[in-house]
């Protein structure tokens, strides 16, 4: 149902993107949008590895939500800030591709959006003062991982 990599040696291991998709903080969520047209939007997210879900925040309605609501599956691309080998110009780049479908929930738990908060900063005073603001018209969207691969990208 999903491709294989074409390049098979830049494949990255499942614990590798695993990994990249626990460091990082942002991605590239990828949707059908309005007319059949895709609509990517940059945006923070949390992954739990025991559940192999992602997690994002969301006002509770949009653009995003429409296309959600209009056609569940998704993809989820995020890549590392990449390293130079010594001597190049030339930026190498992890990369993870998630494939899944997304849910929408209006009920969530504080505990749930303090972890997702957590990965961006540990003042409580700030995360406490931001679920009271915007508690009342956020929603989760939570993506089951399908199918997951990575590779690493070599801009020369």
């Amino acid at each position: 149902m999903f491709r294989d990599l074409t390049r098979i040696k830049q494949k990255l291991s499942d614990e590798e993107c695993k990994a990249i998709l626990t460091d990082e903080v942002r991605g590239v969520l990828s949707l059908t949008g309005d007319n059949g047209y895709p609509y990517g939007v940059p945006i923070n997210y949390y992954y739990s590895p025991s559940e192999n879900k992602i997690y994002f925040h969301s006002g509770k309605s949009g653009h995003k939500i429409d296309a959600v609501k209009m056609n569940d599956k998704a993809s989820f691309c995020v890549y590392d800030k990449g390293f130079h080998k010594d001597g190049h110009w030339s930026l190498n780049i992890k990369s993870v591709i998630v494939f899944g479908r997304i849910t929408i929930s209006e009920s969530w738990s504080r505990d749930m959006i303090v972890t997702f908060c957590k990965k961006f900063t540990d003042d409580m005073d700030y995360i406490d003062k931001e679920i009271e603001t915007y508690a009342a018209n956020t929603i989760v969207l939570e993506m089951s991982v399908e199918y997951m691969t990575g590779k690493i990208i070599n801009e020369a």
